[in-house]
């Protein structure tokens, strides 16, 4: 595992998101966004998987790479980087999911050039940084496990052997694709969400994070991002990928959620809504408002 890179202490917003998935209009947006709340590349931080789902790896990669974005590496620069043969999601064999990864996994394994993989090849697989006193530990999946999925209902005691592992006050993960924030025993999971896919709420609607300091703690501000989807969904079916993802860009819905918990899985086509939660202090009662 390639070590540990340290960010430094931050005492003014952090913006987070992952799985851009080769969404080279989600990007534009996100940077439009960052530009608006004047956050700069140096306080953005990716969890990962620059390429899958949409037409566009190369552009997704070239950007966030000139721009000096910190990005963890993901399953899918990994497999790209070692030239796999696949993507190293961690999908069931012969799943749906499986089935159309390994169409998109192709195009993105045509996009890319050389460069581009060498770089992915040396980002790193952990980035650390201080906020308020608290170490934070960004992730792609699991510590010890880059495909790991960890959804909203993955269980809290699978959530507190990871911030174990970890070593960290929390964690801040990727890979699920669904943004939720959660509060253990004085500690914190986060996830950002992903920008290239929306959240299977029944909305094209994509996700990403701020994290701020607070008077009382670490306000954790989980937000929604409205881009030009019907552009995306048109490069998707113009390069020959699977209408499946241009359609969930329309849609809001996976073509498949056989990889959720079931409780995560009933809540498909359920509109989200942004929310707030606040990390309180180590003196003060954990709570979180919302």
């Amino acid at each position: 595992m390639n070590d540990i890179r340290f960010l430094g202490d931050f005492d003014a917003p952090l913006l987070l998101f992952g799985g851009p998935y080769g969404n080279r209009q989600a990007l534009d947006a996100l940077f439009d966004e960052a530009g608006r709340l004047g956050i700069p590349a140096d306080r953005m931080i990716c969890t990962g998987d620059l390429a899958a789902y949409a037409a566009d790896p190369q552009p997704v990669a070239d950007r966030l790479r000139a721009a000096g974005v910190p990005v963890v590496m993901g399953n899918v620069e990994e497999a790209l980087a070692d030239s796999a043969g696949d993507c190293r999601c961690g999908f069931a064999e012969g799943s749906l999911c499986d089935t159309l990864a390994a169409a998109w996994y192709r195009h993105a394994d045509a996009a890319l050039d050389a460069d581009t993989r060498r770089w992915m090849g040396q980002l790193p697989h952990r980035i650390d940084f201080t906020m308020a006193g608290r170490r934070f530990a960004a992730i792609h999946g699991g510590v010890n496990r880059i495909n790991r999925f960890v959804f909203p209902a993955t269980p809290a005691g699978d959530k507190a052997e990871e911030l174990d592992a970890a070593g960290t006050d929390a964690v801040i993960g990727g890979h699920s694709g669904l943004a939720f924030t959660e509060l253990l025993r004085g500690r914190l999971w986060h996830n950002a969400g992903a920008i290239g896919l929306p959240a299977n709420d029944g909305t094209p609607r994509v996700w990403y994070s701020l994290l701020q300091p607070a008077a009382a703690g670490i306000a954790v501000s989980i937000r929604a991002l409205a881009y030009d989807h019907k552009a995306a969904a048109g490069r998707i079916r113009a390069v020959g990928l699977p209408d499946a993802y241009a359609t969930a860009l329309e849609t809001g819905l996976w073509p498949s959620d056989d990889v959720m918990p079931d409780a995560d899985r009933a809540r498909r086509g359920q509109a989200l809504a942004p929310t707030e939660t606040l990390w309180p202090h180590r003196h003060t009662s954990d709570h979180a408002a919302a």
